[in-house]
């Protein structure tokens, strides 16, 4: 299930209309925001593959860094600190404080300089496939390159560095993709992060970072080697590192469910974290303080559990979309006859946006292979609580 990008939103009221980098929402409003930076040569479009998980949980900020995608390529020379200062103007015109942080590439360098530097401003950092420091001779020979000859001549040794020969061998229309979209980038905007990168040395910086990291590198990037990764952890200190098989440069591409797997680990915490969040997103924040302040020391044990596993493991999963998942527990408590929780699940499926047909239909399909009766009590169960909402919000 594909996620389609929202179109931008409008400033918050008053605010004036500034000069932003290009970028698109996606995701329940209100949920924890996750900012995604893309890579040298590309736009936020390589984060394709991750946001349909993403955005069921975190509501999704993708932007294009200057030069790049669809954002301007300004006048002047820029450094690391210059595309940093660009996110941190796309934070502030929608007054958000604090995000959640993922980067590959030249992105995550703009990560590891956001979160080193504005600190307050990052809750989790996701670093992959990146350095803090990388010699400087191959980014301003690049650099002449794309001025001299364009974008388009760098193709074939860039496409061998970001995919593995397995995928350049098999997924030709990856590498049409790919192509297209470094083709598409800005020269002189290419070369002037080119510049940026060759001045870089985010090295003495490390150490300030503050945020919880996960590092994500590919197992066979000739680049961003996985013992960069290990160096990265050192100075850190508290990282989690994840190295991907099969995996060069754009290992979210390249491997996509396992990458998206480890950031929705990292970005959700650990099983309560996890468990908590997805269980106050599908039932409400509401029920679930209730179901917690009334516990016992009888019951407590059994909350913890119930959150932790069912919410935190089997909710939390990426693979499938929660209102997929919705529909089949509504189907399930149906047929098993457990009244209160499918009144509980209903009503917060509705509360929560479900489309009424999809719950008839739902019920229907319950009615063949479950039966008429247990159909039936759904069905009178559905409409009072139809019915409630409706007086509800009139």
């Amino acid at each position: 299930m594909k996620a389609t990008a929202a179109e931008p939103e409008p400033p918050p009221k008053g605010r004036p209309v500034v000069t932003l980098m290009h970028h698109r929402f996606a995701g329940p409003a209100g949920a924890p925001v996750v900012l995604l930076s893309n890579s040298l040569g590309t736009s936020f479009e390589m984060w394709d593959e991750q946001l349909p998980a993403l955005s069921q949980r975190f509501r999704v900020l993708r932007y294009d860094h200057r030069g790049h995608g669809k954002s301007p390529t300004p006048d002047g020379s820029w450094s690391i600190e210059t595309l940093g200062t660009d996110v941190l103007a796309l934070l502030d015109h929608y007054d958000l404080a604090r995000v959640n942080v993922v980067g590959l590439s030249l992105g995550a360098m703009v990560g590891m300089w956001l979160a080193s530097h504005h600190g307050e401003r990052v809750d989790r950092l996701v670093l992959c496939c990146t350095a803090p420091w990388l010699p400087s001779e191959e980014f301003l020979s690049r650099a002449a390159q794309v001025r001299a000859a364009g974008t388009a001549s760098l193709t074939q040794a860039i496409l061998e560095r970001w995919f593995t020969p397995g995928l350049r061998a098999t997924r030709p229309e990856i590498l049409q993709r790919f192509a297209g979209m470094l083709a598409a980038t800005s020269d002189e905007g290419y070369a002037k992060c080119c510049e940026a990168i060759a001045e870089m040395d985010l090295r003495p910086d490390l150490a300030r970072i503050k945020a919880p990291t996960l590092l994500v590198f590919g197992a066979g990037d000739p680049g961003t080697t996985p013992a960069i990764g290990e160096s990265l952890r050192a100075a850190i200190g508290d990282a989690g590192l994840v190295v991907i098989p099969r995996a060069a440069h754009l290992a979210n591409v390249e491997q996509s469910e396992a990458v998206t797997n480890a950031l929705m680990t990292h970005l959700c915490g650990d099983l309560m974290e996890r468990g908590l969040a997805a269980r106050r997103s599908v039932l409400g924040p509401e029920y679930v303080e209730r179901a917690f302040a009334s516990a016992t020391e009888l019951t407590r044990p059994f909350q913890e559990i119930l959150t932790r596993f069912a919410w935190g493991e089997v909710w939390s999963r990426p693979a499938m979309p929660v209102e997929t998942r919705r529909l089949i527990t509504i189907a399930v408590l149906a047929g098993a006859g457990r009244r209160d929780e499918l009144e509980l699940h209903i009503r917060a499926a509705l509360a929560g946006g479900l489309d009424p047909e999809l719950l008839r239909e739902t019920l229907l399909q319950t009615a063949v292979y479950a039966g008429i009766p247990a159909a039936n009590t759904a069905f009178a169960i559905a409409q009072r609580v139809m019915s409630e909402l409706e007086l509800a919000s009139s």
